[in-house]
């Protein structure tokens, strides 16, 4: 779960219910009501804009990561993660025929989804950070 979602959830989850609720309980004028409902609401978007901004140079700084391996001078430094999924892959076609001695574990099978899922969404944002971050500061 990344910090994006788990941050997303305390924001949109109970915590900001709860404050807002006590807001709605205090003795005191709508407009003073609404004053604090309106500073509540600035400290949770400014906590979004800062979690959307870490999760931005997180993206970045994995995307730099494997462009520099992409780019890199040894054929194994740029080919680790391709020959990794294929041997994966590999792994999989054997284990669904039967044909391996020992079956897969658990924890093979969770390997195999964390790399995947690592390979697939780097090589996203490798390819979208560059328009991504344009837009961003395109202000």
């Amino acid at each position: 779960m990344g910090l994006l979602s788990t941050v997303g959830s305390l924001l949109g989850g109970d915590a900001i219910k709860d404050v807002g609720n006590i807001i709605d309980n205090l003795h005191t004028s709508d407009e003073e009501k609404a004053i604090l409902r309106n500073e509540l609401f600035a400290m949770q978007s400014s906590l979004q804009i800062r979690v959307l901004e870490y999760e931005k140079n997180l993206l970045s700084k994995q995307s730099q990561i494997i462009t520099a391996e992409a780019q890199g001078n040894s054929w194994l430094q740029r080919s680790w993660r391709p020959i990794t999924m294929l041997v994966f892959l590999l792994l999989v076609v054997l284990d669904s025929f039967g044909w391996l001695s020992n079956p897969l574990a658990p924890e093979a099978w969770t390997l195999l989804q964390i790399g995947l899922g690592g390979y697939v969404v780097g090589r996203s944002a490798e390819k979208l950070a560059i328009p991504v971050s344009k837009a961003l500061t395109k202000d």
